[in-house]
């Protein structure tokens, strides 16, 4: 494994880097199929996701092929810090936050924990679970209410395979994922 994470991610980030834009949409694809098929994603209520950046699995055609019932949902970063959740379609008004990052423009936003499902973006996995994010902890401080036990939302990390990496080790504050989808499959840990 490489020696810190910080070293881990610029290395995850290159592999990212290098898949080509075809690569990238046929993974969309191939994502939004294997998220399809499972019936306990295609329950009715807020899905999140989130606009990509930087090379992120985008996540077009998951929208796309929602169920009847689910509302798509994009995270808002807060000025304290916290992260929350707000419906968003097509066509609806989005502004970059202070990272430059599209979110929807709401007077209302939702908490973490009315979420249904929420596919979180991430630059490492390991297939226990274990999310590498960008390091801002956004995701793990939302969630910690989840840390040690199995509540709703459903946690399931989306990114490409070649992001998967051994030896990640678990920090205190890392939240678990519940499964991870890529274009190779969808791997669930029964938490």
């Amino acid at each position: 494994m490489t020696s810190t994470r910080a070293d881990l991610r610029a290395e995850l980030r290159a592999r990212r880097a290098a898949l080509r834009p075809g690569e990238r949409l046929a993974a969309a694809d191939a994502v939004a199929r294997h998220l399809g098929e499972r019936p306990e994603l295609r329950e009715p209520g807020y899905v999140a996701g989130y606009w990509a950046v930087n090379g992120e699995l985008p996540l077009h055609a998951v929208q796309l092929r929602l169920a009847p019932g689910q509302v798509w949902c994009l995270p808002v970063a807060m000025p304290d810090g916290d992260l929350r959740f707000a419906p968003w379609r097509a066509g609806d008004p989005l502004a970059p936050n202070r990272y430059g990052i599209p979110e929807p423009v709401a007077d209302t936003t939702l908490a973490p924990a009315d979420m249904a499902v929420v596919l979180l973006p991430l630059l490492g996995f390991a297939r226990d679970g274990t999310r590498l994010g960008m390091g801002g902890g956004y995701y793990d401080r939302a969630f910690g209410f989840r840390r040690g036990r199995a509540a709703p939302p459903r946690l399931v990390g989306v990114g490409y395979a070649c992001q998967e990496t051994d030896g990640l080790v678990a920090e205190d504050w890392d939240v678990p994922l519940d499964a991870i989808a890529t274009e190779a499959g969808f791997h669930a840990f029964g938490r």
